[in-house]
């Protein structure tokens, strides 16, 4: 198993899923991992895992749905550690937003923690990286952001904010040493899809994704969009004339 060059990391929404098998991933690597989430049991279980495999992960309860306190919590931890290597703003919130009966609760939630939060996270140190002329900063989008997909408004828009919000960021941060990457995973089993009640064309295993996101990343891919099928239907839908793709999404509705 190849080393990682990162010696700390952070990752959020690592209490179950993507980041929690992320989190391993790169622990199992070497690098001393700071696991955030809101459910503490489950990031000891998840550090006292690590600890089995000799590896290192630190739980770190965090709700980024606060946003300020998110961003202040991001600064002690890079303090703590003498610089952060690596942040994986993974964290996510979706349910169902469909525009017949949306619910301002849901959609709030859904930019709380996907916008604000997940903003928050990737902003807190980014000045201190370009400072130490070194760090990594991912943010974990989806196909979602691609088009605006039927009862999804607030998490397809979350998610098209993140791919602008990483577009930027990386042509303003060329030539500083900090990398910039935003990965667009398809279907992954977790505990947010399991409540979809729809057909999940190229449905991943947790296992699966974590791998693929975890060697983007080690490569410094700008953009990883996978599955490669789901990539290639995604591309096809984002580029549909609004007519046609309004038609498609009603029957998909």
């Amino acid at each position: 198993m190849a080393e990682s060059s990162y010696r700390t990391a952070l990752i959020t929404g690592a209490s179950s899923g993507l980041g929690r098998g992320l989190a391993l991933w790169f622990a199992r690597r070497g690098v001393k991992v700071y696991a955030a989430a809101r459910r503490k049991e489950n990031l000891e279980a998840l550090a006292q895992q690590a600890r089995a495999a000799h590896a290192h992960i630190e739980p770190v309860e965090l709700d980024i749905a606060q946003a300020d306190a998110t961003l202040a919590r991001v600064r002690e931890l890079d303090d703590a550690c003498e610089g952060l290597d690596l942040i994986v703003a993974n964290a996510g919130y979706g349910q169902e937003t469909s525009g017949k009966r949306i619910k301002w609760e849901t959609v709030k939630q859904t930019i709380d923690v996907n916008v604000s939060g997940t903003a928050a996270t990737l902003s807190a140190v980014l000045p201190r990286m370009v400072e130490r002329k070194r760090g990594h900063v991912v943010g974990v989008a989806s196909m979602a952001a691609f088009r605006g997909l039927p009862r999804n408004a607030a998490y397809s828009a979350s998610k098209a904010f993140l791919h602008i919000f990483m577009e930027s960021l990386r042509v303003d941060l060329q030539g500083t040493g900090v990398k910039v990457s935003c990965l667009y995973p398809g279907f992954v089993k977790s505990e947010m899809t399991a409540q979809n009640k729809f057909a999940m064309p190229f449905l991943l295993e947790t296992e699966a994704a974590v791998e693929l996101m975890g060697q983007a990343i080690l490569r410094g891919e700008a953009e990883y969009a996978f599955p490669w099928q789901m990539k290639g239907v995604m591309g096809l839908v984002k580029h549909l004339p609004n007519g046609l793709f309004d038609g498609i999404a009603r029957r998909a509705r």
